[in-house]
């Protein structure tokens, strides 16, 4: 008899009536052959009447005693026994969900299952409270932002369930935000990696933990709504076949940059930034360096807004420990990017965004890229208008989305980016913690050419322009970088097939020949270093101990590029093969297939 896992979110069990409904498909799931854990969110807004009530009492509650009182909200919700069916409420200690010490956010180290089982044999339908679990001394935890989702797709995980089916208040995932696009369309199917990075990126559907979880252990996830029988969104871990170029346009209002300018460029100097920050546990988002100019370097990266005044502190003190440079800030930033599998294979993507946002008069501040996502820093005032503006741009409103009208499909990919993927089932026995990051592979590509183009206007249009000629071309570009404009100039950098980089060149010569302030160069052969894996961003330590090996090796980075599941350098081609080594021991993978 298969198992399958429900989770119901606060709104979904927030009334009598709304109980009875989840009470309803629970039992129609075990009536039709399967054996059935609920999984329950506290009740409507009670986690936010909790953290209201705590502040009340005191400006600085301790972390023990909030996860005391935050766990009574899925305590409440356990009072759903009137099934018609045999059932046991369980709370997060009763089932046996163990975790670190970290209170408020804790990780999940392993789930006993043999409760659940028995009851789950008893014919019982097993109701869970998520969000919650015990550390090794006995104190209550609890998982932080979406641990209910988390819960689920790791009871999923340990039972070896069929399906976890995420009941929520909206029809499934959306090409984007309905609130902000009307016409937003719901998405049947997406991959693991592509809601990793919609859910990093401002997806509030589900969070990056669980789905964390479903691509480490091959859990199929489906979003559907609570309150009627729809087909929802299908999440799995991979999709055969991409059927479209772009599969949706994400969001995050609030982000703030913070700036090191003139900083030395040489070895050790991301190390002494990237090991102080995965201290501090602020977990980055985007993340450009330039190419050095002489002996010093620029460095941009953004977190969210609450971790601004801490990323300020690591900043300063990096600087001050370097010798030189100065470091800078800059709020009232939002972040717009598109996901899709298909933008591997396709060479106008890039252009096609840029375009539909000069189109708009928005500028962009700083851009970073993945083999399937291209993310943007804009004022957060241009915010909805670029998204509207993209989603529109890539007709993510219709039944089927036509290509971008720039640039051309090419069965060929950029660098790295048709790698097979390693199979992570061995690295996953081997974790301590169900939540440990997987790094799955560290890689080295010397097959690509650095072009980076200098003195360009700072506004809207200007890499519209640049990727319009270069898609055109049939040119398939792979990372794309573009630190902050300083004094109305800016620069991008970004790295095409070795044996484009002529024609790379000379296109950009032909469209840029008129402005003699723009410099265009090209590095033709280039080491690009890849660490990917499970969990890179909500896991800090991850950048920290790439730029530590790098700096033990005495090897400078010249670029730095970051998504939700792989961090990339540019080093030379004859220090990627040695990084890459040094790096596949430090992450414990077989030497020989880097």
């Amino acid at each position: 008899m298969t198992i399958v896992v429900q989770k119901f979110g606060g709104t979904s069990v927030a009334s009598a009536e709304r109980i009875r409904r989840a009470a309803e498909r629970a039992v129609a799931t075990k009536q039709a052959g399967h054996q059935v854990v609920v999984v329950v969110s506290a009740r409507g807004k009670k986690t936010d009447e909790l953290v209201r009530l705590a502040n009340e009492i005191t400006s600085s509650p301790l972390p023990r005693e909030m996860d005391m009182l935050l766990a009574t909200g899925e305590q409440e919700s356990m009072a759903v026994h009137e099934l018609g069916e045999a059932a046991i409420s369980l709370t997060g200690a009763q089932i046996g969900v163990l975790t670190d010490e970290t209170h408020t956010r804790a990780r999940i180290v392993r789930i006993s299952t043999d409760r659940i089982r028995q009851a789950l044999d008893a014919g019982q339908i097993v109701i869970a409270a998520g969000f919650q679990g015990v550390d090794a001394n006995f104190n209550i935890t609890t998982l932080g932002r979406g641990g209910s989702d988390t819960t689920a797709a790791a009871l999923a995980a340990v039972l070896g369930a069929e399906r976890c089916d995420i009941y929520t208040d909206v029809e499934g995932v959306f090409t984007t935000d309905p609130r902000v696009v009307p016409d937003a369309k719901r998405i049947e199917l997406v991959s693991c990696d592509e809601m990793l990075e919609l859910a990093s990126m401002g997806a509030g559907v589900m969070h990056s933990r669980s789905i964390e979880f479903a691509r480490k252990y091959g859990v199929p996830l489906r979003v559907s709504p609570s309150w009627m029988d729809g087909p929802g969104t299908m999440i799995t871990p991979s999709v055969a076949e991409a059927t479209c170029v772009v599969t949706g346009v994400a969001f995050v209002r609030n982000e703030s940059r913070i700036g090191l300018t003139d900083i030395p460029d040489r070895p050790g100097v991301m190390d002494c930034l990237f090991s102080r920050l995965s201290r501090a546990q602020i977990p980055v988002d985007m993340v450009v360096q330039n190419v050095g100019e002489g002996a010093t370097a620029s460095l941009s990266f953004t977190v969210a807004e609450e971790d601004l005044s801490g990323a300020i502190d690591v900043a300063e003190e990096t600087v001050q420990l370097l010798g030189s440079g100065a470091t800078e800030h800059d709020t009232q930033l939002s972040k717009v990017s598109v996901v899709g599998q298909g933008m591997q294979t396709h060479t106008g993507v890039a252009a096609q965004m840029f375009r539909v946002l000069a189109d708009r008069n928005i500028n962009i501040e700083m851009v970073t890229t993945s083999e399937i996502k291209i993310s943007v820093l804009i004022r957060r005032h241009d915010c909805e208008d670029a998204v509207r503006a993209v989603h529109e741009g890539f007709h993510l409103h219709t039944a089927r989305p036509a290509v971008p009208s720039v640039g051309m499909a090419s069965r060929r990919a950029a660098g790295s980016a048709s790698r097979q993927r390693p199979d992570d089932d061995d690295i996953v026995q081997r974790l301590s913690g169900m939540e440990d990051i997987v790094v799955s592979d560290v890689y080295a590509d010397t097959g690509q050419a650095r072009v980076t183009i200098d003195h360009l206007s700072d506004d809207p249009g200007t890499a519209a322009r640049i990727f319009s000629v270069v898609g055109a071309g049939g040119i398939l570009v792979d990372m794309i970088i573009q630190n902050a404009g300083r004094d109305g100039a800016a620069g991008i950098s970004f790295t095409v097939p070795e044996a484009d980089a002529d024609r790379t060149t000379q296109l950009l010569h032909d469209s840029c020949g008129t402005d003699r302030a723009v410099s265009v160069f090209c590095e033709p052969r280039v080491g690009k270093l890849s660490v990917s894996g499970i969990g890179l961003r909500s896991h800090t330590d991850v950048a920290a101990r790439l730029f530590r090996i790098l700096t033990e090796e005495e090897i400078n980075v010249q670029l730095i590029n970051t998504s939700e599941i792989k961090v990339s350098v540019l080093v030379t081609p004859e220090e990627a093969q040695r990084a890459c080594s040094a790096l596949r021991r430090e992450f414990q993978l077989d030497p020989d297939t880097g």
